[in-house]
């Protein structure tokens, strides 16, 4: 094989290992249609070279190789007699990577399956591939080619929340390294004849870089275990010291706005607050006097790390009326307001911003809905930035008779009553603020509210960087009481699970600045989150625990007149319309379903120190001591194995090599070129008299066993040595024995010769093609 289609080969593999770094980005066949115009491209370059065309015309056929194959990929329908691209092909071309781009710029990784984002990573992959081609074998400067492979890497790696498995550094390291050995394998084979290398082999082969390929090898396998081991042991980067995440963050007012994912919207959120600038997010029209909220979507799955959306499934297409899920009433006596809604370009998002609950939404095609939560989204991908729609809601306003006299027959799902281990302190807040309650439900709630809002000395801030998770809350609730939305809403709605309440925790925008003409102006800033408790027969209600310095007031509802602390109107078990009267003579429950010791909490254990981080502390110590004793254990196991030997030759040489271990753990200095006498007279002088025999008998059995082939392999050497290893350690200080048990030298030694021998394995491989090389090729000459 030319040297030149030695180093296509390997930049043809170089790429196709790099592109697996964007396996977590992207979907879809990509990384095979990308190997393969690569390899087209490869055989394009690999023929006109053995053709002898200029070096300058090589790239570009590759280039218009590489155009006409994505345009029959991708573009066909543009092309001139279906083969001929036109300006048409390249002005589709650019539409759709600019679809693409905003789809990157909406959605966190993996991206969903498009056909704009497949033709996207496919033309990255192609192009890069092409560039690695060029910088590689026509320009012959293979190790420039590796900065492309790490930008193919950095990218996902700085931008993909949560960043990349560590292990997928390996495939583009890997790459590189084939690459750098093709192009130092054919720059010797440029000086003749072989000056080392298999010496069967016919010397008319090109050269084999034997010490060189051996030191480049053994460096490449220690980059590559490096990079793939302390990403591991390091703790993770705090998000924002490379990048955000393909979710999230705001732009300044040219940008290209502020997303919100289906991952992870509380982060989002979250990002758009602190780092977003304050673009119009959307403006309305109509609706009930003085604003509404419009609700994105709600949280209902809480793990004690992350609230997430739990799994909804595909959804149901808009063609009916939408129905308020758990309310029971006469609908048709519902009060309904009708809006206009238009969403700024600057707000990318999958979730249509709408009132809750919505009854009808004119949008259509390509949207659907999710019954449980009345979500309205894309279920084809696109962004709801742009559009305009018409949405009719349900002005439902229940009435504080209607929620303090529920009957709670539990969560209408399996998430929203669900409680994660909880701190036991966090436990008996929620049983202190809520005392006096009698275990109603609302009651209960309006008072997590009161004391989120004022009576808790709680301070409103967006400067809290800790999120949601348990420790966060833990931190919020019972440390600092400083935090914006995201903490007071999921803060309430753990602590209302906590009381039997079930909850989830609704993401959306307040209801924005009013204008002329009664239009709102909803800005980026505006993104709120809120608890929404659930009450039978009712449905989800909102409440609002952040503090008046960012929302002014509560819902209605949620404010009980005084005279209601202890009321004689009796529940019904469903509501009729707001404001209707209930039944006077059903009797009112003092409970509602099943009560555990925090009023109808879904069962936990409250756990012990244990259960509670204490497993997890024992489990880290013991696995600190347990590497810390991975020198003594080894060492410990090969002693053993050599003494377990029955007497013969390699037993002999097993216990030589102990006395030579031992001396090194003790910190003497054994001269491994020295012959088995040097090293016994050597002995000798470091030995009390009583050790002098042995050392001579044991020293004389491997000379002669090496040397004369006169030794009695029936002989057991095994007391001589442990009478040397006796004397050896009795002459030692206790600082070398102690030493010697903890971190032998020894044991050092013996991992250099493992890396050796792991690269040395390499080197066998090479070795075995270069013999299938010649077996090859005697058998064609042959013939």
């Amino acid at each position: 094989m030319t040297g030149h289609a030695r180093i296509s080969l390997a930049a043809w593999a170089a790429t196709v290992l790099g592109s697996l770094v964007l396996t977590p980005v992207f979907s879809g066949p990509f990384l095979f249609i990308s190997a393969f115009l690569c390899a087209i491209i490869t055989g394009v370059g690999v023929l006109l070279q053995n053709l002898r065309a200029p070096r300058v015309v090589v790239p570009i056929v590759q280039l218009l190789v590489l155009v006409e194959l994505l345009s029959l990929f991708f573009l066909h329908d543009t092309m001139k007699f279906g083969l001929v691209p036109t300006g048409g092909t390249a002005i589709e071309f650019n539409s759709q990577l600019v679809n693409a781009m905003s789809s990157i710029n909406q959605y966190s990784a993996p991206l969903p399956p498009d056909g704009n984002l497949l033709l996207f990573a496919t033309t990255v992959i192609a192009v890069t591939g092409l560039l690695i081609h060029v910088i590689a074998v026509q320009l012959r400067q293979a190790a420039w080619a590796g900065l492309l492979l790490l930008i193919m890497y950095t990218v996902p790696a700085a931008t993909v929340h949560g960043g990349l498995p560590a292990l997928l550094f390996i495939p583009p390291a890997v790459g590189y390294i084939v690459l750098l050995s093709a192009e130092g394998r054919s720059r010797l084979s440029r000086w003749g004849r072989r000056i080392s290398g298999v010496s069967h082999l016919d010397a008319a082969e090109p050269v084999e870089a034997s010490a060189l390929g051996q030191a480049g090898r053994r460096i490449g396998l220690s980059v590559v275990a490096l990079a793939a081991l302390i990403p591991a042991l390091l703790p993770a980067l705090p998000e924002g010291v490379i990048g955000n995440g393909l979710a999230g963050g705001g732009t300044g007012g040219t940008g290209i706005g502020t997303s919100i994912s289906t991952t992870d919207p509380m982060l989002d959120m979250g990002k758009n607050l602190k780092q977003g600038a304050n673009n119009v997010a959307l403006t309305y029209k109509g609706g009930p006097s003085g604003g509404t909220y419009l609700r994105l979507t709600a949280l209902d799955q809480f793990d004690g790390n992350t609230w997430r959306i739990s799994d909804r499934g595909k959804g149901r297409k808009i063609d009916d009326e939408l129905v308020p899920p758990g309310y029971t009433g006469d609908r048709s006596q519902l009060p309904k307001v009708k809006m206009e809604v238009e969403v700024g370009k600057y707000f990318r998002s999958q979730f249509a911003p709408i009132p809750y609950p919505a009854q009808s939404i004119s949008l259509r095609r390509d949207w659907a809905y999710n019954v449980s939560s009345l979500d309205v989204f894309s279920s084809d991908g696109a962004v709801v930035s742009g559009k305009k729609y018409t949405v009719t809601s349900y002005d439902l306003r229940p009435t504080e008779a209607q929620l303090r006299n529920v009957i709670s027959r539990g969560a209408p799902d399996q998430f929203t009553d669900q409680v994660p281990r909880v701190p036991q302190k966090i436990k008996d807040l929620a049983l202190q603020v809520t005392a006096g309650t009698d275990n109603n439900k609302y009651a209960q709630a309006v008072a997590l509210q009161k004391y989120f809002r004022t009576d808790g000395g709680f301070t409103y801030s967006t400067a809290n960087q800790r999120g949601s998770g348990m420790k966060a809350i833990e931190d919020f609730l019972l440390e600092n009481k400083t935090g914006y939305c995201e903490q007071f809403a999921t803060g309430m709605a753990l602590m209302a699970r906590l009381v039997g309440i079930p909850s989830r925790v609704g993401i959306g925008f307040l209801p924005g600045q009013a204008g002329k003409d009664g239009q709102y102006t909803v800005r980026m800033h505006d993104m709120h989150a809120w608890p929404e408790l659930y009450f039978e027969g009712i449905g989800w209600v909102r409440f609002e625990p952040t503090p008046a310095a960012r929302v002014a007031s509560t819902p209605d509802w949620t404010v009980p007149s005084p005279d209601s602390a202890n009321p004689t109107t009796a529940p019904t078990t469903v509501p009729t319309t707001p404001g209707q009267t209930e039944d006077p003579n059903i009797s009112k429950p003092n409970n509602g379903r099943d009560q555990t010791d925090l009023g109808g909490g879904a069962a936990f254990d409250s756990g012990n120190w244990f259960t509670n981080g204490g497993a997890r502390t024992i489990g880290i110590v013991a696995l600190v001591v347990l590497v810390l004793l991975i020198p003594w254990i080894l060492r410990s196991l090969n002693r053993r194995k050599r003494f377990s030997r029955p007497p013969s030759r390699l037993a002999a040489e097993g216990l030589w090599s102990e006395i030579r271990d031992t001396s090194r753990d003790l910190g003497l200095d054994w001269n491994d070129v020295a012959t088995p006498r040097q090293s016994g007279e050597w002995l000798i002088t470091k030995l009390p008299d009583e050790a002098h025999p042995s050392a001579l008998r044991l020293a004389r059995s491997i000379e002669a066993m090496r040397y004369a082939g006169a030794a009695d392999l029936d002989v057991d050497l095994r007391p001589d040595t442990s009478a040397i290893r006796k004397a050896l350690w009795k002459q030692a200080t206790a600082r070398r024995r102690w030493r010697a048990r903890l971190l032998p030298p020894s044991w050092r030694w013996y991992l250099s010769r493992g890396t050796t021998e792991a690269s040395d394995l390499l080197d066998e491989f090479d070795l075995l093609l270069a013999r299938l090389r010649s077996t090859i090729l005697r058998r064609r000459h042959a013939n």
